[in-house]
């Protein structure tokens, strides 16, 4: 017994066929270049390099050398037991002083960035700056230049609280010295410096010091090289000026 033949298609039939299939297409083409569209508008937002080297920092919480108002930011990220921090503070800032801070054109400010020694000596010592800068602002500066010119070797422990309150006496830093103890051995400022470190790390601080110009993170060499960090500096003061 033979089969019987399935009915072919009819012209009108392959032709509807034809265009189902080809608005199919197109809804997938469509929905295809959709997503890309918001994979790239995602990629802009949160590409781990969009934010990494910009730091939006809070300038009036922090201690500032020079004219708040001066058209260039300097942020130092900081650790006191660091030796290139100690470099730093003796043998680049004197020269960033005296091109910009004290002509006007720049301001220095100061956050903590613990890596030597988080859990001991840095932490101590950022609390007792901290405290200093809390109790008079005018002194901060005077104790941070102290901390780093008797800087103790890094291996060691030597930023301990009777260091740091002594230190503070020799120096005759105007400050009430029972309330340098409390606020250290007590960990008054603990919340901030954490918030500090957290910053750093957001902005993926892998040294220190490291340097911020106007929020733009300045090469590794520029806080070691003032060759290269001045110019840095006048690009972005040039940028203000053009504004």
């Amino acid at each position: 017994m033979k089969a019987k033949k399935k009915p072919g298609n009819t012209i009108a039939q392959r032709q509807a066929q034809r265009e189902q299939q080809e608005k199919r297409m197109k809804r997938v083409m469509w929905i295809t270049g959709a997503c890309i569209v918001v994979l790239v508008l995602l990629l802009i937002i949160i590409r781990p390099g969009s934010s990494s080297k910009e730091g939006n920092f809070d300038y009036s919480s922090m201690p500032v050398l020079g004219n708040p108002d001066a058209p260039v930011k300097i942020v130092e990220m900081g650790d006191y037991k660091c030796p290139s921090c100690q470099y730093f503070t003796q043998e680049i800032s004197p020269q960033l002083k005296k091109d910009f801070i004290d002509t006007g054109k720049a301001a220095l400010y100061f956050s903590n960035y613990l890596i030597i020694s988080p859990e001991a000596d840095s932490n101590t010592a950022a609390l007792a700056a901290q405290s200093v800068f809390h109790q008079n602002k005018d002194e901060f500066w005077k104790y941070y230049e102290a901390i780093y010119r008797n800087q103790g070797d890094e291996n060691t422990e030597w930023a301990t609280p009777d260091f740091l309150v002594n230190l503070a006496r020799t120096e005759n830093i105007k400050v009430d010295y029972d309330q340098l103890r409390k606020d250290i051995d007590e960990k008054t400022y603990q919340k901030e410096i954490d918030s500090q470190n957290a910053l750093a790390r957001k902005l993926n601080v892998m040294s220190t010091p490291t340097l911020f110009v106007n929020g733009e993170m300045a090469s590794e060499k520029a806080s070691m090289n003032y060759s290269v960090l001045k110019p840095f500096i006048e690009k972005k003061l040039a940028e203000q000026n053009k504004e």
